[in-house]
């Protein structure tokens, strides 16, 4: 789902790390939370989740169809049910929607059973990476950079409450943002550490 080329990795795993808490990736649409969220699962040798991909498959159907279908609040439901029964799975790296951070209770869930990780992208680089994509269905407005800005404004003071920021300026590959995001974590002994 995400647009940010991948480049092999050069880096040594981390195989020393120990994930103490669900890390969830948050951010808008187009930041890279799946493809980062993927790798970084990797580097860890933790299970990869997608809140998105277990509604899919779930409903059988695309989330643009659901949002057709059944609606935006129907779908936010369905997204807090997944969420919450992903973070009582084994621990681990879970990619959400770009909405899934805006719920309370979302944030609370996270907060207590995870760790949220915002990956903080600007709007000319989320705009690069989701506008020639038809998948988004936010974005099917006769403006759709508009309504990106719009939801970008709106959604940041909630992202701003995540246990942890990294910066994704568009120029570092996903293996430079998995070592962004895993220094930022180190910080963080309650959630990733040593054996």
């Amino acid at each position: 789902m995400s647009e940010i080329e991948h480049t092999p990795a050069h880096n040594p795993t981390h195989s020393g790390l120990k994930v103490r808490k669900t890390i969830v990736m948050v951010g808008m649409m187009g930041a890279g939370k799946t493809a980062v969220g993927r790798a970084l699962a990797a580097r860890l040798d933790v299970p990869f989740l997608d809140s998105d991909a277990e509604i899919e498959s779930a409903a059988n159907m695309s989330i643009p169809e659901i949002f057709e279908r059944d609606g935006e609040p129907f779908f936010r439901l369905k997204e807090s049910q997944v969420i919450g029964r992903l973070l009582d799975e084994e621990r681990g790296v879970l990619s959400t929607g770009g909405g899934a951070f805006l719920s309370q209770d979302n944030r609370r869930m996270i907060s207590e059973r995870g760790v949220a990780v915002w990956l903080k992208a600007d709007l000319d680089v989320l705009w690069q990476r989701v506008r020639h994509k038809d998948t988004r269905p936010l974005l099917r407005t006769e403006n759709p950079r508009a309504t990106l800005a719009g939801l970008y404004d709106a959604r940041v003071p909630f992202y701003a409450e995540a246990g942890v920021a990294v910066a994704s300026d568009g120029d570092a590959s996903i293996e430079e943002m998995v070592d962004r995001v895993i220094e930022a974590l180190q910080a963080r002994p309650d959630v990733l550490g040593t054996e």
